[in-house]
Order: C-alpha cells, then structure tokens, then sequence
C-alpha cells in the first residue's frame, strides 16, 4: 500500500511589484504551484532566499510522490507539472508554472494507445467489438480514478486551498485526470516502455472486472456504447411493423444512427426486436454513417 505523502509545504512568498514589502511569509500549507522557478529582479535578497527555500521544498514534495512509487524522473518539471492542478497556479500566480490539463490530454492518448496494443496481443481471437469494450472499461473516470488512488495522486497534488477545502483530492474526475496527466509526463520522460511497466500491472488488477462487465452486456448496451465512442451518436429505435394477430404479434424493429437505418431486427415483443436491430448493426458497421469507423465486431 502507498505510503500517505506529507500534507505540509511552505507557502510561496508573494513580492509585490515595485519594491514594496513581501507578503505572505512561509507558512505551512497545502501543495500548490506552477512550472519554472520564478526569479524577478526586484526581489529583495531576504524574500529571494525564502522564495529559493520554498521551491527547494516543492521538488521535495515532488520527489517524495516519486520515491514511494518507484519514479525517476530525468526531467522533475514535468513530474511537478503532472501533480499541479490549475486551481493551484490560480491561487498563487506569482508563479510561473504550467497545469497539467496538457499532460492530461497526451496521457489519454498514450493510455489509449497502451492498452488498445495490449488487449490485442493478450487476447488474440477476441472480436474487434469485445477489446473496444475492455479498453473503454479499462480507460473511464472511474476505472483511473482507481488507479490514482492506488499511488496516491490525489493526496499528492499541488491543488488550491478552496478545491481542497470542497473535496478535491477525492473527486474522481481530478484523480482520472492527474493520472492521465502523469503518464504523459513518464511518456515524454522516458518512452512508451516505462510506462507500460507503470500501467500494466494496475490494469491487470481491474481486467477480470471488465471482461465480466463487458461479457454481460446486452447487444443494445454494446451498440450505444460503441456508436457513442466511435461516433459520437445515440441509437434510435423505431418499431416499423407489428404483424399476425394480437394475441401472437410479430415486432419489427429498425435502429438509426443519425438519420441512417444501420439495423433490423424482428421479435414477439418490441424489447427483443431492438436487441436484434442492435445485433445486426453491429453486423453491419461497414454500412454506419462514415464507414463505421472500423470493423467493432458483433
């Protein structure tokens, strides 16, 4: 289990342009910050040192986060970066540092990459359908924010005092984005190998949950799931036939995406008609709006 990492830091010191007094002298307080060591000219000798002594202990705490989690960064700006969430360089913007919304957004894709490589080698005659679905169980809000509270991101983070103060360190959206944003960040550090080593064995630990959630799902479920992922559309179901008499109807039933039919199905009941429009839309991809954008499986 990750050690807890400490909570206290010393606050950065805040000079006020002009030569006027130095406000906010160290105090103990909750991580926060930006990217590079600010160093303005008009700082007087006192309020410089005490400036330096405060970024000394942001690469402390930095260094604290990576040693219980076995990192060794050759660039500790990035690390610093990948823990800064923007609500902490609002607080203090004497600052000149960067959030880690960039980091977050190349660590998705690298996440994505990872695992689409590694379920296609780990599971070699599974359809194209079932590894879209276990990659996006594996890469949700809540699957890394998991994986953030296994090494202890969300304690870590240099956040501003009113997001903690309404539960930012345990909110799932800021844990699955400050793990994003750390994988970029070991990416650009030290390759795709490296991460894979920190990823992986987080994975298989969640991988027999979502290989049961994805083998339970219903065929409209994996419709929706899959058009909404690789399209950004919502099925629609319309009911275009009910034939034979009351008592023993048969149901047709069409699935749209977008305006375009992509499915028919027919059943006793509406319901299982739709599940077997889903069915043979997911049958049919070649035919989705814009060539279905791959071959997902049935």
């Amino acid at each position: 289990m990750t050690k807890p990492v400490p909570y206290v830091i010393l606050a950065p010191i805040r000079k006020y342009a002009g030569g006027g007094t130095v406000a906010n002298r160290p105090q103990r307080v909750s991580p926060g910050g930006h990217g590079s060591r600010p160093a303005p000219s008009d700082l007087r000798p006192d309020a410089r040192r005490c400036l330096e002594q405060c970024m000394d202990d942001y690469l402390e705490w930095v260094a604290t986060f990576a040693a219980h989690n076995d990192l060794a960064f050759k660039d500790w700006i990035l690390l610093r970066t990948a823990l800064t969430h923007r609500s902490y360089l609002n607080e203090h913007p004497e600052l000149d540092w960067e959030d880690n919304e960039r980091l977050e957004y190349l660590g998705d894709a690298v996440l994505d990459f990872l695992l689409a490589d590694y379920l296609f080698l780990q599971f070699p005659h599974a359809p194209e359908g079932e590894l879209t679905g276990l990659r996006a169980a594996l890469v949700r809000r809540d699957t890394l924010a998991r994986f953030a509270q296994a090494l202890g991101i969300g304690q870590s983070l240099f956040m501003g005092h009113g997001e903690v103060e309404t539960g930012g360190r345990e909110r799932a959206a800021t844990r699955c984005a400050a793990f994003e944003a750390l994988v970029g960040a070991l990416y650009l550090d030290q390759g795709l190998e490296r991460v894979t080593q920190l990823v992986l064995p987080l994975v298989e630990g969640e991988l027999a949950e979502a290989r049961a959630e994805v083998a339970d799902k219903d065929p409209k479920s994996r419709l929706q799931e899959l058009a909404q992922g690789r399209l950004g559309l919502t099925p629609r179901y319309r009911t275009v036939r009910a034939d034979g008499p009351d008592h023993a109807k048969t149901f047709t039933v069409e699935v749209y995406l977008g305006e375009a039919p992509c499915g028919e199905g027919e059943g006793l009941s509406k319901q299982v008609a739709a599940q077997n429009a889903a069915l043979d839309a997911l049958a049919r991809q070649d035919e989705w709006p814009g060539g279905g954008a791959g071959d997902l499986g049935p």
